[in-house]
């Protein structure tokens, strides 16, 4: 196991495994409380993202932050949230596979470290890596999977539901729903029974 989340956080900061390290302003690492029993996992830092040094504080961010208030009685400082590359592709387009496997012992010290009881992947990238299934978001989502010390929930990105409206808004506060009763099931207490809006 490594020694430490700020040592893994150490060695990214100076990382130039990949060609996106020359792109960069900053490495985006994580962010939230590593003892934490949930862990949001998306694809890699936006344009905010790379100028802050911290995931989703975009526009896709407040939504993920008002929602998670909404359905789970939840704050981001309660929760870790991670994305599967910690720089930014440019022009927003998917990490390319030798620069997922640069900065994948990255994402894996995470997830070991913190040993969440559930993980949320946000979008379909993410949520296919983890598990390893090339089946789209919207068959995906809607389930809990086994995975690692606990379960994973895929939904879908926040930037999606902001391009999409009503229903994208639907399904993702569904799968918050259900990410909160996989905490209850696992004995967390994260989340009170009272807590967020079951719909």
């Amino acid at each position: 196991m490594p020694a430490s989340l700020a040592v893994v956080a150490d060695d990214a900061a100076t990382c130039t495994r990949c060609a996106l390290a020359a792109g960069r302003s900053n490495v985006v690492f994580g962010t939230g409380d590593p003892a934490s029993d949930l862990m949001f996992v998306g694809e890699g830092p936006g344009a905010e993202e790379d100028r802050q040094g911290l995931p989703f504080v975009g526009r896709s961010g407040q939504l993920l932050d008002r929602l998670l208030l909404e359905e789970m009685g939840l704050t981001r400082d309660r929760v870790y949230i991670a994305n599967v590359v910690k720089c930014r592709p440019p022009d927003n387009r998917d990490p390319l596979p030798a620069e997922i496997d640069a900065c994948r012992p990255f994402l894996d010290a995470q997830l070991e470290l913190i040993a969440p009881k559930v993980v949320v992947t946000l979008g379909k990238f993410a949520g296919q890596l983890l598990l390893k299934s090339k089946v789209g978001i919207t068959k995906l989502r809607g389930h809990s999977y086994p995975f690692a010390t606990g379960v994973l929930v895929p939904t879908v990105h926040p930037a999606y539901v902001l391009r999409g409206g009503g229903e994208p808004m639907a399904q993702m506060r569904a799968d918050l729903v259900r990410a909160k009763q996989a905490l209850l099931a696992a004995g967390s207490s994260l989340v009170t029974p009272a807590s967020g809006t079951d719909r």
